[in-house]
């Protein structure tokens, strides 16, 4: 095979870019980290997912008038190299790579986690390795196959999302008789609505801010479609609503049905609310859920690294060899790259996980 064009293929499609775009910051920050921040800051856990909300909208429509203007895999990195100078793209281009190429390793740990608890005979790391090998294997073939993947990822977890919303609705407008509404009791009853002062509400945005890692996909996937301009407008244009709707309104509904010290809330805040509601297997359903949110979260972190990889390659702040792609229109290099350095993050949680790994 040679490698010797050095331009991506446009091979994803608006209907991939508004799937990702729609479900790109629905993760695992979602369906467990949410907990631990509505033990910390109680009620006004919302008060803390409407402020980091605004910022990212606010930082994803000057991403969006930029993304429109000159569509680039190297996203925010190529615009921070362009307006500021060469060292800050440099700086901010390997930050986002090392950071993805974490996250794919934390990602795939935490899936190999749930599997092990179906597969006890099957080791972790094992597990780990077969999560990375096969979704790097979609991000290889083509992109299309990556937006495929994320595609059906993406309509899961919207619905399990959707799903949830109208139960926890139902519940709170007394349309479920066997559950007696809660009203405002659980919002005002347990020390308050900010039970913990203002400042664990700001401490709060700090660690939402986690949770909407994702949201900027679709300004790098861009470049990659067959008509950037549009496809940008279109998915940056949905950021408000999917934040007010499956972030805000998740969190909502968790603290108005529950007590916000709740163990079984702080544990697993979703399936907590599935056993209230007497739903049989739920916290299966959650692991299933979750484990799908885990995989899109890890397809997501190997095109997201392998394409900033790509873009340091070409402004020559990475191996030469990363920009090299195949006839299908991949940065192979790049996606091995990233993959390998997943590798070995993900042998750490086995070796060290306490130390090296936690770092």
């Amino acid at each position: 095979m040679k490698h010797q064009q050095e331009e991506l293929k446009p091979g994803l499609k608006q209907r991939h870019l508004t799937m990702i775009s729609l479900s790109g910051v629905i993760g695992a920050g979602l369906f467990v980290g949410s907990g631990i921040i509505i033990g910390q800051t109680g009620p006004g856990a919302i008060l803390s997912y409407v402020l980091a909300g605004l910022i990212v909208v606010l930082v994803m429509r000057m991403l969006g008038e930029m993304a429109t203007v000159n569509p680039n895999t190297g996203s925010f990195a190529v615009y921070a190299r362009e307006g500021i100078g060469e060292w800050a793209g440099f700086t901010t281009g390997w930050l986002y790579w090392f950071f993805w190429v974490i996250v794919i390793a934390l990602e795939a740990t935490a899936g190999a986690a749930i599997i092990h608890s179906w597969l006890p005979s099957v080791p972790v790391w094992v597990i780990s390795l077969s999560l990375i090998i096969l979704l790097k294997m979609t991000n290889i073939f083509s992109v299309k196959s990556f937006g495929e993947f994320e595609y059906w990822f993406s309509i899961i977890k919207i619905i399990s999302i959707i799903l949830f919303l109208c139960l926890g609705v139902a519940v709170i407008l007394g349309f479920i008789p066997t559950i007696k509404p809660p009203g405002v009791s659980n919002l005002l009853n347990f020390g308050g609505f900010i039970p913990n002062g203002l400042s664990s509400v700001l401490v709060g945005v700090a660690i939402v801010f986690h949770a909407f890692v994702g949201v900027e996909i679709p300004a790098i996937a861009a470049g990659e479609t067959s008509d950037p301009v549009k496809s940008v407008r279109s998915a940056l244009n949905s950021v408000v609503w999917r934040i007010l709707i499956f972030y805000i309104g998740s969190i909502a509904i968790l603290v108005t049905l529950l007590p916000w010290n709740s163990a079984s809330l702080l544990k697993s805040p979703f399936v907590a609310v599935l056993e209230m509601l007497g739903i049989p297997s739920a916290a299966l359903i959650m692991n299933i859920v979750i484990l799908i949110a885990l995989l899109s979260c890890l397809n997501s972190g190997l095109y997201t690294s392998s394409r900033m990889l790509f873009s340091l390659a070409q402004k020559g702040d990475a191996p030469k060899i990363f920009s090299k792609v195949s006839k299908n229109g991949v940065p192979i290099f790049a996606v091995v790259g990233s993959t390998l350095f997943a590798f070995i993050s993900t042998i750490f949680s086995y070796v060290s996980p306490d130390k090296i790994f936690f770092f």
